[in-house]
């Protein structure tokens, strides 16, 4: 390489440097922390929120510009954001170890959030209620799980119990542990529940089977099972809405 040819080289990555600008040199009312002081929190796109967590970017990018390198490969859906592993984030370069437990603690404490309002016992008058009392329980799960919620003869929330754990194909359905779980509450009705972590609404035949089944021993006990919620990320398929039940 000749001398002429290595100035041009220096000069680009010269260039390319001087072309990122700090956030400390923005505006202030640019800047996330002071944008969020000045206008409140919900001025904040989610990259800015993301680039409050991790404090800071590298020699060659803004927090801001790395946030949004973040979420754009997670095509911006902070629910997938939600399912990365510390180590999948420690890939991004400028992401450590302390970086990345920020935003997946964060992302926990949100959803966690959401799952408070459940302390008031929220009356269920619908499939949509029934999804918003238990989809971030499961939504993000990379695994399936069975869940019920129980309720009492207002159809107020008293409970949400887990019925069991599979992978990524199933999980076993216990119609025995379904009901001892609801009689040690004394609950009125149940309404079973499980997420398909490949994101298909369709119930199989295998879940008709086990709603059929479980409602027909709910009349034995004087134990209604209102619905059979499947969810994933794009939603949720009610079996009662199908009449499916």
């Amino acid at each position: 390489m000749d001398k002429n040819q290595n100035e041009i080289k220096t000069k680009d990555a010269e260039t390319t440097y001087n072309n990122y600008i700090s956030i400390k040199s923005w505006a202030e009312e640019d800047r996330p922390r002071e944008k969020l002081l000045l206008k409140g929190r919900n001025a904040l796109t989610d990259a800015e929120l993301v680039a409050i967590l991790i404090g800071s970017g590298s020699r060659s990018e803004s927090a801001v510009d790395l946030s949004k390198r973040i979420l754009k490969n997670v095509e911006n859906n902070l629910n997938e954001l939600g399912k990365s592993t510390i180590k999948e984030l420690m890939k991004f370069k400028g992401i450590g170890e302390a970086k990345a437990i920020s935003i997946a603690a964060a992302l926990e404490l949100g959803r966690r959030r959401q799952l408070s309002d459940l302390k008031k016992r929220p009356q269920i008058r619908s499939s949509r209620d029934a999804y918003n009392a238990i989809a971030q329980l499961v939504v993000d799960l990379p695994h399936e799980e069975f869940w019920i919620l129980l309720l009492n003869r207002s159809n107020h929330v008293i409970g949400r119990t887990q019925i069991s754990s599979g992978g990524t194909a199933g999980t076993i359905v216990d119609a025995k542990m379904i009901f001892r779980k609801a009689l040690e509450v004394q609950a009125s009705a149940i309404i079973l529940c499980h997420n398909h972590p490949s994101g298909s609404l369709q119930p199989s035949e295998a879940d008709i089977s086990v709603t059929k089944k479980v409602k027909q021993g709910g009349t034995y006990l004087d134990i209604g099972v209102l619905d059979h919620l499947i969810i994933s990320e794009k939603g949720y398929c009610s079996l009662a809405d199908e009449g499916l039940m």
